[in-house]
Order: C-alpha cells, then structure tokens, then sequence
C-alpha cells in the first residue's frame, strides 16, 4: 500500500510532512500493537529515522558536519540521542545529571561533543561516553566553538564571555561586553568574527584573537523595537551580513559597514525569535533564503527582497524549541514541545538529501495523485472578525495562526463562537431563503410593462431611461441590469445604496434623496399585483400589524422580516424623459391653459368681440392608434 504525505501548500508552495502518523508508546502490549495494522492511519504513516521521537519532548537538534549523524536532546530525563543516517535509525542514547541548555559538535562525525547544562557545567563527550565536566562562574545561555583557535565560548547572564581554550585545557581571561547580559552569540564561517546580542538590545562584535571590541550598535533601536533584547544572531556564509531577532518577533539583516537594517522582517507573534538561519538556493539561481522561527511558526523568506517564500507550522500546535536546516537542500527538522521530531520538505527550496532520496518519488507520485491540504478545517478571519466574535484574546495562541492580514481558525470554533454571538443566525438564514423562493415564483408569472426591482429602484429606473433614449440613437451598450455580474445589486437587501450614508453625500454633493423619491412617485405608478400566493405564517404576521396604519413608514417591521417588493411602471413617455432629465411636471400642470398654450406653440386666433378660439389635435392613446393602424380600409365597388 502507498504511503501518503501531509501537504500545505501556503502561498503556493508545497510543504510535505515526511514526520507524521500516530506514535506508540513504549508500553503498549503486544497485542495492542497488533490490533494497529487494521487502522488505516497507521498503516500509512511514514517514519523517516526509527524511534525520531523523545518520551516528553525535543530541545535541540544539529546534523554533524559530514552530514551522516543527527544530534537531539530532551528531556524528562535530560538525554543525548545520535542517530546514525546511513541506517536510518538510532545509534546510542546516553542520559545527563542536568537539564541541557545548549551543544556544540566539535569534530566532523560524533566522536566529539560538548554540552552546556543548566548547573552551570560543561559535559564533554567522546565515542565511548562522558569525557570531562566543568563548571562555569554564571549560568549559560549559549554557546559557540572557534575551530581556528580551539576556544569555547560561552556567554549568559553576566557580561562577561568566558572563553575555554580547548589545545590548552584552561580557561583564558573572558570578554567583557557593554551589555548586561549575553542572550545569544555567534561565529562567521568565512572570517570568525564572534558577534554576541545583548539583553540590552546591542550587538557587539569581537575578534577572538584579541580581547578588544570591535563595535557595539543598538540593533534594536535600528530595526524600530527600541527596548526589546536581541534573542538570535547569525553570519551568512558570505561573512558582510549578520541576521538579528528580538524578543518581539522582529528580524533584521545588516550590513556590517552600516548601522541601518536592510531588510526586516516581524512575525506577527510578539514571541522571541529562538533561530536564525540563511539558506542559499542549490539550484544556481543564487536566491539567499532567511530561515527564521518563534515558539508559533518558521518563516522563509527572501533575503534581499524579503518576499515570504513559505510559512511552516507544527500540525499538533507544539511550541518550537529548535530548527535543523539540511545544508543545500529542501528538508527542515523542527524540535517541538511534543514527543516526535518534525520534519518537512520543501521541493522549491532545494532537493532531497542523499540519505533519503526516496522523498523525491514520493513526493512525484503525490504530484500525480491529488493530495488534501492540511487547512482544509481552517478558516481565515481577519482582526474585525474577530473582534465581532469576541475572539481577539486567542490572538498569540495555538488556536490562531497568523497569515497574511489575518489568521487562520479552525472551522468547530468559529462555527461555535459564531452560534454564541449570533444565535438566531440560522433562523434568519433559512426566512432569507424562503422569501427568495418566493420571489422566484412572483418572477416566473406574467406581468404587463417594465417592472423596477425592489432594490436600488431609483438607480434601475435611471438606468432603464439612459438604455431607451441610447436605442434610439442606434448606440447599443451593455446595460448594468442585464450582466449577471451585477444581479446581486438589483436583488440582495445588502446591497442597497444608502443614500444618507457619508460616503454617498461626498460622491453625490449634489444629489438630493428627497428629490429622487417624489420624481419616483410623480412620473411612476406603482403597479397592484392581481394575484398573489397564499401568505405564509411570517407574512401573516407582518401583515397584521400593518393593518390600521396608512403610512408604512411608521410601520415596524419585527426583526428578520422584510416588506413587499414594490413594483413601479412610467406613467407616459413625457414622464419618462422628464424623470432622466430630474425635472418635475408639478409646475407645468398646475399652469393656466392659456400660459401652457404659449409655451407650447399652440395657435390661436383672437375675433373682433375679444373672443379667443384654440385650435389643437388631441393626443391619441397608444391603444387607439394600434387600433386605427390594424383597422381594415372599406373596398371600393
């Protein structure tokens, strides 16, 4: 049977999850396990390095420089795990007195280690086991290892760098820092400078060869979060760029001849950033990507546009304690606050490694079959939506996962706050329903003349004009009541133009609503239906309380109710121009006959005893002139 991946695909990019399925624990019984070959799950599951996992959880993971063996510490009870890649599986486990803080892998295989603990003391190991332990004066935070000077330093709550010469076996006079105390440090690979973030904010850079300073900045300040502490740094492969983060979840790149940032990057977390990493494309394209994480998310991106490339996020929604970066390729290993070890493959960001090469079919097969995204059960809601469910203090937790503008929430809690902040939701949905099947059914009769649409009739009454007086003109153009685009206008409540609104007056300064509304009712008739279906329990309602009541204006409509579309046709053509034109007939009908005459050009002929005689043809209704056309002529004999 086929083994299936996990697969995101943010932004568009696919991130696969080669670490997932169900883990057993140690003490189940034979025959539980044996029960788990008809779950199908299980089955399925894909382990790419036997027993990949902790009891409680993992702190730290690093790869050896030849690439060959893995190193993993957790804790509950704090232990060292190496696993040996060639054959997929755990080469020796070996247990610490302490919790560990931090290691190093000082030669290219695990033949040498040292561990930084939270008793203050350094553990050396060897193949065949412990080697040596020290104690440091301050309790660590980090540590970094100098191969070209064979010093350990080690930095933490205190300023100064204690430095421990490994060709000598003895400590050298520490560094001394302008900051009160050393969150994190780092040593470029290309020309070893050792960098150090401060608690203050500072980075400050050293070279180990001499005891001076090279330079202090407030890279804090620079990157627009003046009074957090720098939590993470890192050198690029180059050596001219140096990648800080804070513990409000902010990133910067710098340029070492210039104190201001050239890119920077926030979260969105307001978590600590606990990793850095640069990544660059093996393809050849020469794209440098930033691999940076909090306790929430790992984000990629470009390092000189800043561009998000991917965003990964642990599936169970476990803190992460660490990232692994397989060098020139796509792979990625995450230690969380869970017992399994994550790991995710990215193909856009580089190939398989060679010990698993098996990725790449996996991965082809999957790009063949159609696979189901993991979000899926999410939903994405920006910050009002949130506000208006009362959500906003998840904001920082698992249950939110920031992306974008907004954030991602699973479908059973939105469904549930939704439920509690609207409750009668479901019961206006379905009465909105059922009043468009009755509008469908109204539609579906035959009715006589060009009928307005019970919303926005002012803006459809326009628009029917400006399509009449264009068709006499021979100029045929698409009509906004006729595209299917624009429907919803003329028949959704929600889109009802508001002309009281703010917003209207600033579009429309000379548009009177008033106005509008007597020139509907002066040249429209509004149109009484013959027939009308049989009213339901609702209009019932609706109707009775409208009855005594001659004004519907003062009539309240109960909440979830609408009233009766109303249908409106042009009294004549006169009223339909007047109406395009926003002129009013009132004056001109309220005239004498004889002032109306005048304007009109009508003649009229004055006698000698001061009587006056009017001569004009009656309009003949549309219904008689058909007639008189269609009227057979007499033949003659």
């Amino acid at each position: 049977m086929a083994s299936t991946l996990k697969v995101s695909s943010s932004d568009g990019v696919k991130v696969y999850s080669v670490a997932g399925g169900k883990s057993i624990p140690s003490w189940v019984s034979d025959a539980k396990k044996k029960s788990l070959r008809k779950d199908e799950e299980y089955r399925k599951r894909i382990e790419l390095i036997q027993d990949f996992e902790f009891p409680a959880a993992c702190q730290r993971i690093k790869a050896t420089p030849d690439g060959q063996y893995i190193f993993a510490t957790g804790y509950h009870p704090p232990r060292v795990r190496v696993y040996d890649l060639s054959q997929l599986s755990m080469k020796f486990e070996r247990y610490l007195d302490s919790e560990i803080v931090d290691f190093q892998i000082l030669s290219e295989d695990y033949s040498k280690a040292v561990f930084l603990c939270a008793d203050r003391s350094l553990h050396f190991h060897a193949k065949f086991g412990a080697y040596y332990r020290v104690r440091v004066p301050r309790f660590g935070r980090d540590l970094a290892y100098s191969a070209s000077s064979a010093e350990l330093l080690v930095t933490g709550s205190a300023p100064e760098v204690y430095r421990l010469n490994l060709s000598e076996g003895r400590f050298l006079s520490p560094l001394q820092t302008r900051s009160s105390a050393i969150n994190a440090c780092g040593i470029s690979p290309s020309h070893g400078l050792f960098a150090c973030a401060g608690e203050d904010g500072g980075l400050e850079c050293f070279d180990v060869r001499q005891r001076e300073s090279l330079g202090w900045m407030n890279a804090a300040a620079a990157s627009g979060a003046d009074g957090q502490q720098l939590t993470a740094v890192r050198f690029d492969q180059g050596g001219l760029n140096v990648a800080v983060g804070t513990s409000g979840g902010i990133v910067s790149i710098f340029d070492l001849r210039s104190s201001k940032p050239m890119i920077t990057k926030d979260h969105m977390y307001d978590s600590p950033i606990i990793d850095l990493k640069f990544q660059t494309d093996p393809f050849g394209s020469g794209t440098r990507h930033v691999v940076s994480s909090d306790k929430h998310i790992i984000k990629i991106w470009d390092a000189d546009t800043g561009e998000a490339h991917t965003n990964i996020e642990p599936g169970d929604g476990s803190e992460i304690n660490d990232v692994a970066l397989w060098k020139d390729s796509g792979l990625i290993m995450a230690g969380c606050d869970s017992s399994r070890i994550q790991a995710y493959f990215i193909p856009s960001l580089g190939p398989a490694p060679p010990w698993c090469s098996f990725l790449e079919n996996l991965t082809e097969e999957m790009e063949e079959n159609h696979a189901t995204g993991m979000y899926d059960d999410y939903r994405f809601v920006t910050k009002g939506d949130l506000e208006k469910l009362s959500l906003t203090h998840l904001i920082g937790t698992p249950m939110l996962r920031a992306y974008m503008h907004g954030y991602f929430i699973d479908n059973r809690l939105y469904n549930k706050a939704k439920s509690i902040a609207d409750p009668f939701a479901y019961e206006t949905y379905k009465k909105k329903k059922i009043e468009e099947k009755l509008e469908e059914e109204r539609k579906s009769r035959i009715s006589a003349g060009k009928k307005l649409p019970k919303v926005n009739a002012t803006t459809a009454a326009r628009l029917i004009l400006e399509e009449q007086s264009k068709s006499k003109k021979k100029k045929p153009e698409t009509n906004v009541l006729h595209d299917p685009r624009f429907a919803a206008m003329f028949e959704d409540p929600e889109f009802t133009i508001d002309v009281n609104s703010e917003e209207f007056k600033q579009l429309h300064p000379n548009t009177d609503p008033a106005k509008d509304k007597k020139l509907l009712a002066e040249h429209f008739e509004q149109l009484e239906e013959e027939s009308s279906p049989e009213p339901s329990h609702d209009e019932e309602y609706h109707n009775g309380d409208q009855s005594g009541s001659d004004e519907d204006d003062e009539v309240e409509v109960p909440a979830g109710h609408r009233r009766a579309p109303k249908m409106y046709v042009a009294k004549d053509e006169k009223s339909a121009r007047a109406y395009t034109k926003g002129k009013s007939l009132q004056k001109e009908r309220e005239m004498p006959l004889g002032m109306r005459s005048v304007q009109t050009g009508v003649r009229k002929r004055v006698g000698g005893s001061n009587n006056k005689e009017i001569t004009f043809v009656p309009r003949m209704a549309p219904d008689k002139k058909r007639n008189q056309k269609g009227a057979r002529k007499p033949k003659k004999r």
